[in-house]
């Protein structure tokens, strides 16, 4: 079953784990919802359930809540009030016994309610007499389909309630299956049709995603113009599936908006694809048109502008024509456990087709990396991975860079950005680009030990890979001497130690020997070490690259409260 808004499954005990995983798992992008203290392994971790289930309603999201009927009525009843805009809710048995359609009837609830049943083995408690007499929603039809006017609909669906016979004009599977009382002689009549149909007595129309709009250069006027041509080829906006175009024009506002006014995808075509047909003869625009349709299509041109609409014989499914603008998201996970991971990021997991990144790092995200396509290289391959990684993003696919930490700090978003001004390469231009950030290293380090970072602080990598030694060494001179603290990152490598005794040699300088320095190691995962010492007691032994090391100013101090419980902190103010 495809929803239009991936479902959130909502629990509060982790009882419901099971059941709320064989759900997810039969609802492509479903996330899991937990109450942080009372579930593990969630895709989403909440503090407040009745915060979080209205903002998830308020947002469209169809919610299945494993829990009691009534908390959820309860908990949603002060933003009931339009039954048209209202999402799914369901609720469903801790031990998957039942599964209750509450609201949401006019968005596809009850067919929800019974994929989740099949799924679960139990059968849907539907109540709603229309859907169980005729097996289908007239108010709520599947994908591909619109209701031009459901306002008719309460009426209509009480007359074939009464014993009325419905006469079925145009093609839909979906009604001619169903045990709708269909009579060549009905009283009333379903139309499906694709054109401007004018609203008659005891009629229902239907218009199926049936046309396609070619667009080759969009300016201020475009939209009036589609407007004008399917008014002039007598077809109705609301059956418009998708809108096409070049690839070169994936980041233009003026295409995204008006496949926004008219709720749907956009699909591109490669300059590659286009050149088969313009070398042929046909113009750049044609090629577009002709690139996404078939030999039994109807196009209508506009006298305007290049902008051409077509009608499919049958319902388009826009998967299949082109591709989508590619998605580039650089993700950090922070230092590798789940529960550090922030909602946006396990938002793009949950989504992301394809993981680029080190082997080490993608283990780190455990289950969000099921179902997705592995693309794995060594962690000194930046640029080759920026690359793969753009590189598959414009094919479009969505592409999620992984990085631990967070991945704007010597990481893998500065390398992305590298390759991109240094290459130039075209198609890279037309990819949809974020940064999610993560909890850093010497975030999670400061955190594990108190508040070491709590004044002013800089952040120095010791590796002279890329940069030399000696803007190295200015750097740490300057922050000494400002009286920073110091993070230290890639402190020690196996063929090159000498770095970290010269940066304690400048420290000295300028920092008494006593002055608290912090270790980190593997922050957020299993054998997190955590550890204290002295400037005079760092020495190269004791760290590695992963190895954080936090060097505190003339300000930080050592609490011991126990000989176990020991923290660090740099005060916010400075004495004199």
């Amino acid at each position: 079953m495809k929803t239009r808004v991936a479902p959130a499954v909502v629990i509060l005990g982790q009882n419901s784990v099971t059941v709320a995983r064989q759900i997810t798992n039969n609802l492509p992008g479903a996330k899991l919802y937990g109450l942080v203290g009372r579930t593990d392994e969630v895709d989403v971790r909440f503090t407040n359930f009745g915060d979080t289930l209205r903002e998830l309603f308020a947002a469209g999201t169809p919610i299945i809540g494993i829990c009691a009927a009534g908390i959820l009525i309860r908990t949603l009843a002060p933003l009931i009030t339009d039954k048209s805009q209202e999402p799914p809710v369901l609720a469903v048995a801790e031990d998957g016994s039942a599964v209750v359609p509450l609201l949401g009837g006019l968005n596809g609830v009850n067919e929800l309610a019974r994929h989740i049943a099949e799924a679960l083995n139990v059968k849907a408690a539907i109540t709603t007499t229309g859907d169980l007499r005729f097996q289908t929603a007239l108010l709520s039809p599947p994908p591909g389909y619109h209701l031009a006017n459901p306002e008719d609909a309460k009426k209509f669906i009480a007359d074939l309630l009464a014993g009325a016979k419905v006469k079925l004009v145009g093609i839909a599977p979906w009604l001619s299956e169903s045990n709708l009382p269909i009579d060549d002689n009905g009283e009333l009549t379903i139309q499906v049709t694709e054109n401007a149909a004018i609203s008659q007595t005891n009629c229902l129309v239907y218009h199926p995603a049936k046309i396609a709009i070619a667009i080759n250069s969009p300016n201020s006027e475009t939209l009036t113009q589609i407007y004008e041509l399917l008014e002039d080829a007598q077809v109705s906006p609301k059956a418009v599936a998708v809108i096409l175009a070049p690839l070169y024009l994936a980041t233009n506002p003026i295409l995204e908006n008006i496949a926004h006014i008219f709720k749907v995808p956009i699909r591109f075509f490669k300059v590659s694809q286009l050149t088969e047909l313009t070398t042929q003869g046909y113009s750049l625009h044609e090629a577009v048109v002709y690139a996404g349709t078939d030999a039994n299509s109807k196009s209508f041109c506009s006298p305007f502008s290049q902008i051409t609409i077509t009608i499919y014989p049958q319902i388009i499914d826009p998967q299949t024509i082109g591709q989508p603008q590619g998605k580039l998201a650089i993700i950090g996970t922070g230092p590798g456990a789940s529960k550090w991971m922030s909602p946006e990021v396990k938002e793009i997991l949950s989504h992301a087709t394809d993981l680029v990144g080190y082997k080490t790092y993608i283990n780190l995200i455990g289950a969000l990396a099921d179902g997705k396509k592995i693309h794995e290289s060594d962690n000194r391959e930046e640029e080759t991975r920026a690359k793969m990684a753009l590189d598959l993003a414009a094919e479009g696919k969505y592409v999620a860079v992984v990085s631990s930490g967070d991945p704007g700090i010597y990481a893998m978003a500065t390398a992305v950005f590298e390759v991109i001004d240094r290459y130039n390469q075209p198609e890279w231009q037309t990819i949809d680009i974020q940064v999610a950030p993560g909890i850093s290293a010497m975030q999670a380090t400061a955190a594990a030990i108190g508040a070491p970072l709590g004044h002013d602080f800089c952040v120095i990598s010791l590796s002279d890979i890329l940069k030399p030694w000696e803007i190295i060494a200015q750097r740490i001179t300057n922050a000494a001497q400002g009286d920073f603290v110091i993070a230290f990152y890639n402190p020690v490598s196996k063929q090159r130690t000498w770095q970290l005794a010269e940066a304690k040699n400048i420290l000295l300088q300028y920092r008494k020997s006593d002055t608290p320095v912090i270790l980190g190691w593997n922050l957020g995962r299993p054998g997190q070490v955590v550890k204290v010492i002295t400037l005079e007691q760092l020495e190269p032994i004791e760290a590695d690259m992963r190895t954080l090391i936090i060097v505190g100013s003339s300000q930080t101090r050592k609490i011991e409260t126990s000989e176990k419980d020991i923290r660090v902190y740099t005060p916010r103010r400075y004495y004199s």
